[in-house]
């Protein structure tokens, strides 16, 4: 009798184990790091870190630093702070829109001569800026993850003193989810 009884707790034992491994989520990890693969096209460095709230909402922050001038000729730098809403049936994954807020540098407005040929430059601008942006993201059973997102935003207090009253956001992100 007492042998049937240790086999059946040992069986039980391994039943509750069992089912705790296969319960555990691979995709319920809470943050992420990405870095911007299109950046280095357009002369910036963009780093983020993103931080789940729950399965469908998410925190993050996105910052851009322009290495080449000769590219990337306006913006100096960004730092832009957002809110995921996810609408997929995976954790934090698929389809999302966001909410962004983005502090910029950018170069100030550009007088030209009557011919077009030379102009002066006004000193740079620091702005912040509220948009909106669509976007997708995959996430492997790894943790690796690939986003794509599109936003737009309108500069709110100075865009007068620069050739500019919008900011883009074009991202193909990849990463890893731990």
């Amino acid at each position: 009798m007492k042998r049937i009884l240790s086999i059946v707790m040992l069986f039980s034992a391994f039943i509750t184990n069992a089912q705790n491994e296969t319960n555990e989520n691979l995709y319920e990890k809470n943050n992420e790091i990405k870095i911007n693969a299109l950046g280095a096209l357009n002369g910036t460095i963009q780093a983020t870190y993103e931080r789940h709230l729950n399965k469908k909402s998410s925190l993050g922050i996105t910052s851009t630093y322009v290495f080449s001038n000769d590219i990337n000729d306006d913006l100096n730098y960004s730092v832009s702070p957002y809110y995921r809403r996810y609408f997929g049936r995976k954790y934090a994954s698929g389809f999302f829109a966001e909410g962004f807020g983005m502090l910029t540098s950018i170069d100030g407005k550009k007088i030209y001569n009557e011919d077009h040929s030379i102009f002066t430059e006004n000193p740079d601008v620091t702005d912040f800026a509220i948009g909106l942006g669509l976007g997708w993201k995959w996430v492997s059973k790894g943790g690796f993850v690939i986003e794509a997102n599109i936003g737009c935003g309108a500069l709110l207090f100075n865009a007068n003193k620069t050739d500019h009253n919008i900011v883009n956001k074009i991202m193909l992100n990849v990463g890893y989810r731990f």
